[in-house]
């Protein structure tokens, strides 16, 4: 999941699909994306999504081995209050085909959140990590988090990685050692460019 560095930069609002209510992105390897908060009704997208996330990222994203993401799951990812929890859906160009999805769930007075992306297996390598990464930062930043935080297995070397170069701090977990606790101070300094 190593993926070149690439700042995020709106594409042309004059492209000829843009998702309602959301943002186009571009990578700089020029791949295009739009980002928008979940809906309710983008349960059945959702899911249709993680047939298409491999063993590994699932078990990476939800830290335990499942074999696929089940009704009641999904119901917690697309039934968030748009405050302390939400949910990033990562659009192709087309609109339809959910590509990434990133998680962010903040404690009660916003100090800290944890933060978890997950990007489909057939759309990795064109620098949309980054990209995206680096977009919800900012939206958690807007939305007042001050510290993001992210639970990697050690195994999970290409996200730790990422995070790092984008500025996370990296620790043990506690009290658990085969994870890597990654945190990122939202108030000091912007993410790497």
């Amino acid at each position: 999941m190593t993926e070149a560095k690439s700042p995020v930069e709106p594409i042309s609002l004059d492209h000829a699909v843009i998702v309602s209510g959301s943002m186009p992105l571009t990578t700089r390897t020029g791949f295009e994306f739009h980002v928008r908060p979940v809906e309710p009704s983008d349960k059945d997208a959702l899911a249709e999504f993680f047939t298409h996330v491999s063993r590994d990222d699932l078990r990476f994203r939800f830290l335990s081995p499942i074999p696929e993401v089940r009704d009641s799951r999904l119901d917690d990812l697309v039934n968030v209050d748009h405050d302390h929890k939400e949910d990033y859906l990562a659009f192709d160009i087309d609109d339809k085909t959910v590509i990434a999805s990133a998680m962010v769930g903040a404690n009660d007075d916003k100090s800290e959140a944890e933060v978890a992306i997950v990007v489909r297996s057939d759309y990795k390598h064109r620098g949309m990590s980054w990209t995206f990464l680096k977009y919800v930062i900012d939206q958690a930043r807007q939305s007042g988090i001050k510290k993001l935080q992210s639970i990697e297995s050690r195994q999970n070397h290409a996200a730790i990685e990422l995070e790092k170069e984008m500025g996370f701090s990296a620790r043990s977990c506690p009290g658990d050692a085969t994870l890597m606790l990654l945190e990122f101070d939202l108030t000091s300094h912007p993410p790497a460019p």
